[in-house]
């Protein structure tokens, strides 16, 4: 009985009693309700088990008794009481242990049911204590989830509050840390994590990928014993299996930005034989459009900022902003990060599509939508800097002009009405600079990536064009990522910054002052 109290568990125990008895075993509530059954065979259950043991359970807790039993011609059911409290014997409403078997009783098989019970009691304690420990833990990681998710969507001063209930507080600025797991070894790294920092960092496992987890550390470099390693160096060193991607300092409200940054670092670092990289030096693109790129950020994405839902029960402007926000960056996977039904995200994007004029669908238009959201993010004095002589006056509205002239052959077609005044911030010299420090490293040598982008970013068209199989088509695009240091492949990606940067150097060699 010891023994298979220690590995089976209450099922172990009444399946092993079910035999003994050559009958039925189960545990009763004191309502009659059966919580837990074994049976020696199915022809071995009396036809009205359920309702037998019931009234037998009825009858035990009314007289107070600590033993009841019950005959009904061919078959026999003994019933006790189980503590499943510390307290002991005469704990109110306390669960039975009833066994139906068949008449006559076999010798010594009460004695056996008395000798059960401690052994019983004890797996109902045990296991009742580990469904509330799992409830605590998958609340506090629905907790530490819903934390993340406000950092993503920029919703700070919540996201502090909410985290105040929580350990340890969050700190700013931050370094975001993405550590990829083999297996479901998840937990097991997530405490290596707070060994390897002593407990700074804010830990979440990731909703979109299963094999992930996502470290909110303190951006300085401070570790908990002089001469140690930092924390992402030490949690790629301590388990074998895992790859580390690791952001550059950002401030806490930009926690988004250094997810991204951390997970283009993790495609980088699984092709490096020691599984981490932390992310190169690259400016953002909402840096550097200045402000005639804030006003056609703000100027596209108003009649999504003013919406006002019909009903109720419908999404507001913030639910679909977070909701295009989650879906750039997460592709399909955002129902798991949002927590809704795909149908649910499929509405939620066509109505975004249709408040913008946007056609979703596209490459060219995720891609605006893309860079307006990340300016819309980024502060105004960061993003606005001294105009640049040259460029298109600041007092422009360039959002609803559609594009005017062909600039030669662009990497991909061009975006909708609603985006065209993109064109005015891509030719910007700041915007400019920007693309070339983007494709320096494939700069002579961008066809696959050129075909792909014009592909919609799909690989099985790119790889018809190319004349290539899709697993070649693949191993190139994996090869750029190595050369770009970024994720293209899997979300969250560069494909828009890559768009965005190629359309800006085609509209430069294309302009008339160009030929």
């Amino acid at each position: 009985m010891h023994r298979l109290a220690r590995t089976g568990g209450t099922a172990g125990l009444l399946r092993w009693l079910a035999g003994r008895s050559e009958g039925w075993a189960g545990i009763v509530g004191p309502d009659g309700t059966v919580l837990h059954a074994a049976a020696r065979t199915e022809g071995a259950m009396v036809p009205d088990v359920a309702a037998l043991v019931a009234a037998s359970a009825s009858a035990l807790a009314e007289r107070g008794v600590q033993a009841y039993s019950v005959d009904t011609g061919e078959h026999t059911a003994l019933l006790l009481p189980v503590s499943v409290v510390p307290q002991g014997a005469g704990e109110p409403n306390a669960p039975v242990l009833a066994v139906v078997t068949p008449r006559p009783v076999a010798a010594g098989l009460a004695v056996l049911l008395a000798d059960v019970v401690l052994p019983l009691s004890l797996c109902l304690r045990a296991e009742t204590l580990e469904r509330k420990r799992r409830r605590v833990d998958l609340a506090e990681s629905r907790g530490r989830e819903a934390v993340l998710h406000l950092l993503m969507t920029g919703q700070l001063s919540i996201a502090q509050q909410v985290a105040g209930a929580l350990r340890p507080r969050l700190p700013d600025p931050v370094r975001v840390c993405v550590v990829e797991c083999s297996g479901d070894d998840r937990d097991e790294v997530a405490r290596v994590c707070v060994d390897a920092d002593g407990g700074r960092s804010w830990i979440v496992r990731c909703p979109v990928y299963a094999r992930h987890l996502i470290l909110v550390m303190p951006a300085e470099e401070e570790v908990p014993q002089p001469g140690a390693a930092a924390v992402d160096e030490t949690v790629a060193a301590r388990v074998g299996d895992c790859v580390v991607g690791v952001s550059e300092p950002v401030p806490l409200a930009d926690t988004a930005t250094g997810y991204r940054q951390a997970f283009h670092a993790l495609a980088v670092a699984r092709e490096l034989p020691t599984r981490h990289a932390r992310f190169g030096a690259s400016p953002d693109p909402a840096l550097a459009v200045g402000g005639i790129g804030r006003r056609w950020a703000d100027v596209l994405l108003n009649p999504l900022l003013t919406h006002v839902p019909r009903r109720a029960q419908d999404p507001g402007s913030q639910e679909l902003l977070a909701t295009a926000t989650s879906w750039l960056a997460f592709s399909s996977h955002a129902t798991d990060h949002l927590k809704v039904h795909r149908n649910t995200l499929t509405a939620r994007l066509r109505l975004i599509g249709e408040l913008l004029g946007l056609d979703l669908h596209r490459l060219a238009d995720q891609s605006a939508l893309d860079l307006a959201l990340r300016v819309r993010a980024t502060p105004a004095p960061a993003c606005t800097p001294d105009p640049v002589p040259g460029c298109a006056p600041e007092s422009a509205q360039p959002a609803a002009a559609p594009l005017s002239a062909p600039y030669g052959p662009a990497p991909v077609s061009a975006t909708s009405q609603a985006a065209g005044g993109l064109d005015e911030i891509l030719r910007r010299p700041a915007v400019r600079d920007w693309a070339d420090t983007q494709l320096a490293p494939v700069l002579g040598a961008e066809e696959t990536l050129r075909t792909w982008l014009r592909c919609e970013a799909r690989l099985g068209p790119a790889a018809a064009e190319l004349g290539i199989s899709v697993p070649g088509a693949r191993k190139r695009l994996t090869r750029l990522e190595t050369l770009l240091q970024r994720s293209l492949l899997r979300p969250p990606s560069a494909r828009y910054d890559l768009w965005l940067a190629l359309r800006s150097r085609d509209l430069e060699a294309f302009s008339p002052g160009n030929g």
